[in-house]
């Protein structure tokens, strides 16, 4: 029998536990990756008493297979890009430089929309814990924690946190973050909602919502 959450916010609870060591620590930030590992990192953040703010990802898919991840942007214009899958879905680059354009757009909508003129919070010298409501390529994952690394000033440490993952994930994001944290990780692993009993999907005015409410 597979293991499910209710949802994002019960999954964010269990997930909270395994971050226990970080609870009530000035020197920790959760960003949470819109939509849907907002709530998740609401409830992180509510249970370790931390400031919680969002890092803007996008997910590079390939054109005619929305849902499979060749790369992703995030904020700090960074980029991260799987060339094996790139290859193997045979994508050429017009195709490619358009779904880069299209994210781009969409990835500055959002920044405007969640935070407006609310600058981001400082990570500097601080631990980064990136939250989302599940891995699959860690395309996503990496895009987040290279946009931290990259930063004119860097936290010192980046975890990444999640309620599931595969079996390999933990190696999938080796080497752009110190810490991974992951609440399940089945040896059957078909997608993220396989593993939520409500994977509706998290609105812009929820995570705006939630983003208020632990500013």
């Amino acid at each position: 029998m597979t293991s499910t959450f209710i949802d994002r916010r019960d999954a964010g609870r269990e997930l909270a536990a395994l971050l226990s060591a970080y609870a009530e620590r000035d020197d920790v930030i959760v960003l949470g990756l819109p939509r849907g590992g907002v709530p998740v990192a609401f409830e992180v953040a509510s249970a370790l008493d931390a400031a919680l703010d969002v890092l803007v990802v996008r997910k590079l898919g390939v054109p005619w297979q929305p849902e499979l991840a060749m790369g992703a942007i995030a904020s700090g214009n960074a980029f991260y890009l799987d060339e094996r899958i790139v290859d193997y879905a045979g994508v050429s680059k017009t195709a490619l430089d358009e779904v880069i354009a299209n994210e781009r757009a969409e990835l500055q909508r959002r920044e405007t929309l969640y935070r407006g003129s609310r600058p981001p919070l400082d990570v500097a010298r601080k631990v980064a814990i990136i939250v989302d409501d599940g891995m699959a390529t860690g395309a996503t994952m990496k895009a987040a924690a290279i946009s931290l690394r990259r930063a004119h000033a860097p936290p010192a440490s980046i975890v990444a946190a999640v309620p599931v993952a595969p079996l390999d994930s933990e190696a999938r994001v080796a080497g752009v973050v110190d810490e991974f944290v992951c609440v399940l990780r089945p040896y059957q692993y078909l997608g993220v909602g396989q593993f939520y009993l409500d994977f509706d999907q998290t609105s812009d005015d929820e995570v705006r919502a939630l983003l208020s409410q632990r500013h």
